[in-house]
């Protein structure tokens, strides 16, 4: 059995986290993104079959690409998180199982289907979009996950095109940096145990 993390680090990733809509100038390097996935990428999924996508959106011209699909809302701190990831999931997984599920030769034969195909991606490419939260903030980054956008209009522009990710279908975005404490909004308040849990 593993033994608990400590207070510090409950905090860090759960407790005084906030949902972060500015961001400091303080650099964000390329080898905490790829630490990040490095880390989330462990966490499970259904039967192992790791949906999630993402793309990380980090020169100006590309979220300037991004920012035209954004909600006015959300655009301002979107162009000026260090990286924005776009969270996606892979209608075609199951061209990796394979590589990913190897003792189960017929695990293709699983999924097949489209709403079958459809629902795995989406149930389990999202649980991977929440590790990348809790990966990041592990990691002493800030995030500031977002709805607000046009799928559509996101997918047309940074997937369509592409042979490799033409399956791909943009689920929610989260801009990652230093959060700038200047900015926050006092929390929101939570459910108690009693009125979102139930023990039978």
């Amino acid at each position: 059995m593993g033994k608990p993390i400590g207070d510090a680090d409950l905090d860090l990733i759960f407790r005084t986290a906030r949902t972060r809509r500015g961001w400091t100038e303080e650099e964000t390097p390329e080898v905490l993104i790829r630490a990040t996935y490095d880390l989330l990428k462990m966490a499970p999924t259904a039967s192992n079959i790791c949906p999630a996508r993402f793309m990380f959106v980090r020169s100006p011209e590309a979220k300037a690409r991004l920012a035209a699909h954004v909600d006015e809302g959300n655009r301002a701190q979107t162009r000026t998180a260090p990286w924005t990831a776009i969270v996606a999931y892979d209608l075609a997984f199951a061209d990796q199982l394979e590589k990913l599920i190897p003792h189960a030769p017929s695990a293709k034969d699983w999924f097949a289907g489209a709403e079958k195909t459809e629902w795995n991606a989406i149930q389990s490419g999202t649980l991977q979009g929440a590790y990348l939260i809790l990966a990041a903030r592990a990691l002493g980054l800030d995030c500031g996950p977002m709805g607000g956008f046009s799928r559509e209009g996101v997918d047309a522009e940074f997937f369509a095109d592409d042979p490799v990710m033409k399956s791909w279908r943009s689920n929610f975005l989260v801009n990652i940096g230093h959060g700038d404490d200047a900015r926050l909004r006092p929390r929101a308040p939570r459910l108690d145990f009693d009125e979102a849990c139930r023990i039978v």
